[in-house]
């Protein structure tokens, strides 16, 4: 409708001697209270200062010039200083309630990013322990990002970044071998900053089983590496599916090395005057791009930094021909990844392909108290440890259920609520009963599968407000996959199944003659069916019994 809308404006607009490019975006809105009816705009006034008019007088000339099905629109308001206020017609509400209806699962997809191919980068975790609750929310937020602009159309891919070489790995081999060494009565220490936690004698362990003793004299780290490297990914790739998320791909660091793409990023941003050598370093001249100060590439002992392959390996994703790259990153790359697209521009690409969705950091509150975690000690709480504890639906939930500009604290004694106290709860129990109320209604009257609901008859005020919210369901997916912010679903959701409430309380579907409960039984249909599509998309089951 905020198209067709859009496009009546327009179509008004033209009677003025103006052009295209002096006609901001028309910008629709639902009003705030629905006595100002459906959708308004303010396009009015946004052209006072270019038509030198009194908004009001141009919103009634373009009223008086708009031309609009009466099928869809019943009626055209002037509000205010100038807002243009427009009521659907009943006729369109039933039209597409019985949309909803005949499209089913597929209602709220959409075409806007039609043969658009996408890469979401999420998680990429190093493989040196288990999932914690730390990698939870990029985890979850990456996934439902992915999930949402496949319904707006595009090709979307899920890629795993990751790096198994360096000091991280290093150390995580060398502490897999002091705990072989251990288990097997020898004398051994961790190594300063070592792995701590109880996965490692784990990893020891089915060395043990697997070797023997035969690698004790084995002063080489790679097999205790390697070991823990398989049993790691193993375990993360378990979590993932757990949390009902595939990806498509890993990368792993070292291709950018061994195909050349590290050495050649070094040398086009040379030949640029981007970068030069200083103190036995390589830098990177960032001041060029905006920065107060240039930033290392390669330090002096010749280890590269970690924007040099991040460079490289975003130039890869791009020469594999997508049109957009979006990064999940945590709140700690916030100063440092506008170094990546700043090396992305100076190779030649577009950087506004690559697009950075950052997030802040979750706090676990066990006991009314944070919990610190810490992948090298033996206190970090794993993905998994939470799932166990309130469950992979409530897990994902929680992570998505707040902006991710905002810290979140994830309630472990909310999350184990099995009432309407619990959020995910409250959604998932609102989609059961209605699919309670429709056995009952279908047992009160068996329905045939020819008969046509009259949905004129759902005339009363909750079942329009009811019929109204279920339409704004594809906008909602467009606006969460836009903005990369899925709370914005959730928010959409919870609404939906309190307007579910109101109509159920004022408008009875059990106890009515038999077209009415029909009618307001396939409205009861509808919203389980959105309820159904939202809570796919968060990657999270609706049940049809609790």
């Amino acid at each position: 409708m905020k198209d067709y809308l859009r496009s009546i404006i327009n179509q008004s607009l033209q009677q003025f001697d103006i052009s295209d490019d002096d006609i901001s975006e028309i910008q629709i809105e639902k009003p705030n209270k629905p006595e100002h009816g459906d959708a308004a705009s303010n396009i009015a006034m946004n052209l006072a200062s270019v038509l030198k008019m009194n908004p009001r007088n141009i919103a009634e000339q373009i009223v008086e010039g708009l031309e609009y099905d009466e099928n869809k629109i019943q009626a055209v308001e002037i509000a205010g200083p100038g807002f243009i206020n427009f009521r659907y017609s009943e006729n369109y509400l039933f039209d597409e309630l019985q949309e909803i209806l005949t499209q089913g699962n597929k209602f709220g997809k959409s075409d806007s990013l039609k043969n658009k191919r996408i890469l979401v980068e999420f998680v990429s975790a190093n493989p040196t322990g288990p999932l914690t609750v730390g990698h939870g929310r990029n985890a979850v937020l990456g996934d439902t990002i992915a999930n949402l602009l496949e319904w707006t159309g595009a090709d979307v891919d899920r890629e795993y970044y990751f790096n198994n070489a360096g000091r991280q790995m290093r150390k995580l081999g060398e502490s897999v071998r002091a705990r072989y060494l251990q288990l097997l009565d020898h004398e051994a220490k961790l190594p300063e900053d070592g792995y701590e936690g109880e996965y490692i004698k784990n990893i020891a362990q089915e060395l043990i089983d697997e070797y023997g003793d035969s690698l004790i004299k084995t002063e080489e780290v790679d097999p205790f590496k390697d070991k823990a490297e398989q049993v790691i990914f193993d375990d993360i790739q378990a979590t993932l599916k757990r949390m009902n998320i595939e990806m498509d791909s890993f990368f792993n660091e070292k291709e950018v090395y061994e195909d050349g793409s590290i050495d050649q990023t070094v040398e086009t941003l040379r030949e640029e005057d981007l970068a030069y050598d200083k103190d036995g370093a390589t830098w990177f001249r960032t001041t060029e791009f905006g920065k107060d100060q240039d930033t290392v590439l390669i330090k002096s002992t010749g280890e590269p930094t970690y924007r040099l392959p991040d460079i490289a390996y975003h130039a890869n994703k791009l020469d594999r021909g997508y049109d957009q790259c979006i990064d999940v990153f945590g709140a700690d790359h916030i100063d440092t990844y506008p170094d990546v697209l700043s090396g992305i521009e100076a190779l030649g690409y577009d950087r506004s392909k690559v697009d950075v969705v950052v997030y802040q950091f979750v706090t676990l509150v066990k006991d009314g108290e944070p919990f610190k975690m810490s992948t090298r000690k033996a206190n970090f709480v794993t993905l998994d440890e939470l799932m166990d504890e309130v469950g992979a639906d409530v897990t994902r939930f929680f992570f998505e259920m707040r902006d991710p500009n905002t810290h979140l604290e994830f309630d472990v004694g909310q999350a184990k609520e099995a009432g309407e106290k619990n959020p995910v709860f409250y959604l998932q129990y609102a989609h059961a009963r209605i699919h309670s109320i429709l056995r009952k209604a279908n047992k009160e009257y068996t329905f045939d599968i020819e008969d046509q609901p009259n949905l004129e008859l759902l005339t009363h005020k909750s079942e329009t407000a009811l019929i109204k919210s279920l339409l704004r369901f594809p906008e909602m997916i467009q606006s969460a996959a836009e903005s990369r912010e899925p709370h914005r679903l959730i928010n959409y959701l919870e609404d939906l199944a309190s307007i579910f409430t109101s109509f159920y309380h004022d408008c009875r579907i059990l106890g009515e003659e038999k077209e009415l409960i029909q009618a307001r039984s396939a409205l009861a249909k509808a919203t389980a069916q959105v309820l159904a599509n939202g809570l796919g998309i968060l990657g999270i089951s609706a049940p049809e019994k609790m």
